[in-house]
């Protein structure tokens, strides 16, 4: 009886203890990485009510995507430095924007078929404190997107 007293209060003081990892809001310091970012690069980009920014390099002429529409993008995923964590063919591939990331489904719609340009996703419109893969919580991911077809 006395080892499952002292087992419970390790469990309960164990439990108790947070994580700051799961707490910890990395808005401000994404929005400071995301702004030093763009002007270390020169870019000229617009920033949403969400805190989603983004580059329109070419607008495009065709349609514009939905929140709940398909589309096939091509695209290259890095971090601020640099470092390349996904990218997909020239000939793009194909989702819902309905099942990505909440930037990306922000962002694409700032575009129509054939535009391109760059999303700067803060971690709250990401993949937030856990992270994902490779990705490490908190991170700030950008994307050089190209829009070719809303399906």
């Amino acid at each position: 009886m006395k080892y499952t007293i002292v087992i419970l209060m390790v469990l309960a003081l164990v439990s108790c203890n947070s994580n700051d990892n799961e707490t910890t809001d990395f808005r401000d310091a994404n929005d400071t990485e995301i702004t030093d970012y763009i002007a270390a690069n020169n870019l000229n980009a617009q920033k949403s009510n969400s805190g989603l920014y983004y580059v329109v390099d070419t607008a495009g002429t065709g349609v514009q995507p939905t929140f709940t529409d398909n589309v096939t993008v091509a695209y290259k995923g890095y971090f601020t430095n640099g470092d390349v964590f996904d990218e997909s063919s020239d000939t793009g591939i194909s989702f819902s924007l309905q099942q990505v990331i909440a930037g990306w489904t922000e962002g694409i719609t700032y575009f129509k078929e054939g535009g391109s340009g760059i999303l700067l996703v803060p971690s709250h419109l990401a993949y937030g404190n856990a992270g994902r893969g490779s990705i490490p919580g908190g991170a700030v991911l950008i994307f050089d997107i190209n829009l070719i077809s809303v399906n």
